[in-house]
């Protein structure tokens, strides 16, 4: 089993440049090197474009995928090493999202430890709301799982995983072939040992909990532009052709390309034809590396429901946020996004302030923890108990961040009387190796980064006799943070020097943004207590 730490490696490191087809493939493309002639079957006029202001899913949702139940559609992304796994979100406009709760609220699925990616929500014929999804296999690799539920809020049952081959298994998606057959495609993650990367298809069992007959390929990585990889593959059908949907090239961080293409097929097991325009969807002024998503179609407009970063600055701090982009359908019968490289629309406002009074019974399901390591947690009288741990970084409840700028306070009660060897506080959160804390403990307030799970301390203060002190954490453009203290929540004391901020870029993990919120590290018999959190964004 490939440790996590040569994982990331494998992955960022661009492997393979367009990859000689396989003998299966060669048969299932058609190259494209003139017109098709045949006559353009009559369209309606095109819709008027829609103004949309993105993000619509503002924070970390890489991977989106959406389906329509009755009136609503239903949405999920992306949780990767952050629990609990897979949100789930619904809309009536594909515009304005709730998060009403998660595939797997408590605990993970038994069979998988990390890497919940890429969940693919569909509600299929038979009236079942199922989510395909991938994550790392206990002692295994990376594999597709299943799991359905009755309503697509839940509760889920899981079933386990579909397919997982020795060089890993990602990115399932459900489809019905010409003849009505289930199938599922999946990408071989074959990129994470330096070779191609084949899109695959196999048919489902009629309760989709299996994979029947044999898997056929549909095509690889081929093209410049694709890189070491194709991925995220969906799937629509229009006008007589399935249209596949498809990522290609490095997804993550301040170094990505990826970029959106399609291929065509009039069988779902091919030969399926590559658009000699790919890629179709690129880095425009406002959104770089879109890639990842699902079409959908909502009152005669079609759009891709995918993930991007924000250009400029350290956008990855935030992470892959959900965008929402409208194509049309050309008269040579593939889809052309609109405003491709520009975007007039101002992006959207994310709330200015998001606050939790800890007032119910239990957490709200914007909170989240290390997927690995869910702390020991309750609510009572609008207070948030937080049992520490000894050891990774402590016990961590965090919320995503929303923008490049904002501000984060709570307030810790009784500080002086933490259990000796215990301190808690607030924290900007990347993973438990990785994080900058203001903490209160034995005595003393402290300034401390924790990088690749070593510690060190940035600021010192006498903790000052309040019953209860207020902490604050401040970052300005991703990645510059300032921490500071208040026993009334007006006055407030910076820690670090005026012209000081603690440098924040090693804070996000290839493939996730950063999170905000308490921690409580000391022995497993000591509770820190919360009352209300408030995040402000600028």
């Amino acid at each position: 089993m490939r440790t996590k730490k040569l994982y990331y490696a494998l992955v960022l490191a661009g492997c393979l440049g367009a990859a000689p087809l396989g003998a299966t493939a060669q048969a299932n493309v058609k190259a494209r090197t003139k017109p098709r002639v045949q006559a353009a079957p009559a369209r309606p006029a095109t819709p008027t474009p829609l103004a949309i202001a993105n993000p619509v899913l503002a924070g970390d949702y890489p991977d989106p995928s959406v389906t329509k139940v009755g009136d609503t559609y239903w949405a999920t992304a992306t949780s990767s090493n952050w629990g609990p796994t897979f949100p789930l979100l619904k809309s009536t406009d594909l515009q304005h999202w709730s998060l009403v709760g998660h595939v797997f609220p408590g605990e993970r699925p038994a069979w998988a430890d990390y890497y919940f990616w890429a969940p693919e929500i569909n509600h299929d014929a038979n009236g079942k709301t199922y989510v395909f999804y991938t994550a790392h296999k206990r002692g295994g690799n990376l594999a597709v799982g299943v799991a359905s539920a009755d309503r697509p809020e839940g509760p889920y049952r899981d079933h386990g995983p579909l397919v997982g081959q020795p060089d890993g298994s990602i990115d399932g998606f459900p489809i019905h072939d010409e003849n009505g057959q289930p199938y599922l495609i999946w990408k071989e993650d074959s990129n994470s040992v330096k070779k191609p990367t084949p899109l695959w298809a196999q048919r489902l069992s009629a309760d989709r909990t299996a994979l029947v007959g044999e898997k056929t390929e549909l095509f690889r990585n081929t093209a410049a532009w694709e890189g070491n990889l194709v991925e995220g593959p969906s799937v629509v059908r229009h006008d007589g052709y399935f249209y596949l949907f498809y990522a290609a090239n490095g997804c993550c961080g301040p170094g990505c390309t990826y970029a959106t293409g399609v291929a065509r097929a009039k069988k779902l097991l091919g030969p399926w034809e590559k658009y000699d325009r790919n890629p179709i969807l690129t880095k425009n002024d406002v959104w770089t590396c879109p890639g990842h998503g699902t079409p959908i179609e909502r009152a005669g407009h079609w759009y891709l429901l995918h993930h991007a970063y924000q250009t400029g600055g350290s956008f990855q701090n935030v992470g892959r946020q959900g965008v929402l982009s409208e194509f049309v359908w050309t008269k040579s019968g593939w889809p052309e996004f609109l405003n491709n490289h520009t975007t007039p629309v101002a992006p959207a406002k994310v709330p200015a302030v998001v606050a939790d009074e800890f007032a119910g019974a239990t957490l709200a399901p914007a909170w989240e923890w290390p997927v690995e390591d869910k702390p020991a947690f309750a609510l009572q009288n609008g207070q948030l108990r937080l049992t520490a741990r000894p050891d990774k970084g402590g016990a961590a409840l965090g919320r995503p961040t929303l923008a490049a700028n904002y501000s984060a306070t709570t307030t810790l009660l009784n500080p002086s009387a933490l259990p000796p060897g215990t301190t808690a506080g607030l924290a900007a959160l990347g993973d438990p190796n990785n994080a900058l804390s203001v903490l209160a403990g034995a005595g003393k307030l402290q300034v401390q980064e924790r990088r690749d799970g070593k510690t060190r301390t940035l600021a010192e203060a006498a903790l000052p006799p309040a019953a209860a002190l207020h902490l604050r954490v401040q970052d300005q453009g991703g990645s510059r943070y300032r921490f500071a203290y208040s026993p009334d929540g007006r006055t407030w004391t910076e820690l670090l020097p005026a012209s000081e901020t603690a440098d924040g870029q090693f804070l996000p993990p290839w493939d996730r943004g950063v999170r905000v919120g308490v921690v409580a590290q000391g022995p497993a018999s000591a509770t820190a207590t919360f009352e209300r959190f408030e995040l402000r964004n600028e």
